[in-house]
């Protein structure tokens, strides 16, 4: 019997900087047991840490110099929107955006795939969601290459080179960005196929999740090998210290969402921030305006 393993142990075995050591047999979908933490356990320190992202967004956005990109890939039914819901539930709307990436229309198909992908990066202070990705454009499009026809590449360059050059894209992009603060984690929600094929009925079996299921999506289950190896080449060859991506065993949804909690406040730590000193400028305003307003309290005995 396997004992129950540290979480810091399993966030550390969960990260993945160098994709040319990437293995995804060391990668189980499903973890049995953390030590000293069970489901209830999992439920309290994610609640606490829900409190504390919000004050680490507090800070991110008082600084306004770094921001941060949480991107999600998932076979269907990994339980990206979930896991977005709740572990985001405590920050303040205001300083996030979530961008679902769809299936490109007229408008992105004229332009490189990086284009609409470059376009929802997150400003300074900001925290973006990419509930899929760019990855797409090696996952879905790989699984399914006469997609590339659809994107108006010339037929010259659409060789077998062309998975290679989009890592390489990739790698770059991701590399640009945080050359410009912005703190890039990929997290890859690891189902196992039974528990797709368990939520997917669950999906068909209980009236309160119809609006979840969809054909296609379960149709997609017969490409299950081929996803699989699309989505180890792809962490194979992006993985990098400065934009890692995170394994996270995702069958057990308390588990997988404690993880990504955790991963995400370790790294908004990491950056060290403090509410930031104010100007001698603004410290010369505030002087001036608190005199103003000191002045208008109304006189004792009267009413204000």
């Amino acid at each position: 019997m396997a004992h129950p393993v540290s979480l810091d142990a399993l966030l550390k075995q969960c990260r993945v900087e160098d994709g040319a050591r990437f293995d995804p047999v060391s990668h189980p979908t499903r973890i049995a047991d953390l030590e000293g933490i069970g489901k209830s356990d999992g439920k309290h320190l994610l609640r606490r840490g829900v409190k504390r992202l919000s004050e680490l967004q507090t800070l991110l956005y008082a600084n306004g110099t770094w921001s941060l990109l949480l991107v999600f890939q998932a076979m269907d039914a990994g339980g990206k929107d979930g896991m977005i819901k709740h572990v985001m539930s405590g920050v303040n709307p205001q300083g996030v955006s979530v961008t679902s990436f769809k299936q490109p229309g007229p408008v992105e198909l004229a332009h490189d795939y990086l284009w609409r992908v470059h376009m929802a990066a997150p400003s300074c202070g900001r925290i973006g969601i990419f509930n899929r990705s760019h990855y797409e454009e090696v996952l879905v499009t790989r699984v399914h290459p006469e997609l590339l026809v659809r994107q108006k590449i010339p037929a010259s360059l659409r060789t077998d080179a062309i998975w290679q050059e989009r890592y390489q894209d990739i790698r770059h992009f991701e590399h640009y960005l945080s050359r410009q603060g912005t703190v890039v984690l990929k997290f890859f929600l690891n189902l196992s196929k039974e528990e797709q094929r368990r939520r997917f009925l669950q999906r068909i079996d209980e009236d309160q999740k119809h609006w979840k299921f969809s054909a296609s999506d379960a149709r997609e289950r017969t490409h299950w090998n081929a996803y699989q190896a699309a989505y180890h080449d792809a962490i194979r060859n992006t993985a990098s210290p400065h934009a890692p991506w995170v394994v996270v065993p995702a069958d057990r949804k308390w588990m997988a969402r404690l993880l990504v909690m955790e991963t995400i406040i370790q790294a908004l730590e990491a950056l060290n921030m403090t509410i930031p000193e104010p100007s001698q400028d603004l410290i010369d305003d505030m002087a001036v305006v608190r005199k103003e307003l000191v002045a208008e309290a109304p006189k004792k005995g009267h009413a204000a």
